[in-house]
């Protein structure tokens, strides 16, 4: 996929681009060992946004469907398979900077309902995905940033 401005060449992905998914699920995995919920939640949730923007079109002109028995349904191993569509540094980046924003957002409301515990775990969470993301001159991402969140990794994983 060209981008017209030096993006990377067709057919290949931007290995950074390709590393970010890939980092989100190992420090998952490393948050389900270490049974740390808050992190589980906002990696599932930061993934699962990134596949929903990596699917495709269904053509509606697409193959017949080919069982009698089940609607819809195609016939063979891979079938009804389509590639995903790949998404370069920028957009993932877009991707986490919206789920970042929202929770940040919401961790507002609480704070003006006086909820300010939930508001704290949004806000942690808020952290944790703006980690991932590369530092904007002159603009933080998340406010009342004392400690940064981090995913504890167990050596030898």
């Amino acid at each position: 996929m060209t981008t017209g401005s030096g993006g990377p060449p067709a057919g290949r992905r931007d290995a950074s681009a390709e590393a970010l998914p890939a980092r989100l699920r190992r420090d998952l995995t490393a948050a389900l060992k270490a049974r740390q919920p808050e992190a589980v939640a906002v990696l599932r949730t930061a993934i699962a946004a990134i596949d929903n923007a990596q699917a495709v079109e269904v053509p509606a002109d697409g193959p017949a469907a080919t069982s009698a028995h089940i609607a819809g349904a195609r016939r063979g191993p891979g079938s009804a398979e389509a590639p995903r569509r790949p998404l370069d540094r920028g957009e993932l980046h877009a991707i986490l900077r919206g789920q970042v924003a929202e929770l940040t957002r919401e961790a507002d409301r609480y704070d003006a309902l006086a909820r300010t515990a939930q508001a704290r775990r949004l806000r942690d969470q808020a952290r944790l995905l703006a980690a991932y993301l590369p530092p904007r001159a002159g603009q933080g991402l998340v406010a009342d940033d004392p400690d940064p969140v981090e995913v504890q990794h167990e050596e030898g994983s």
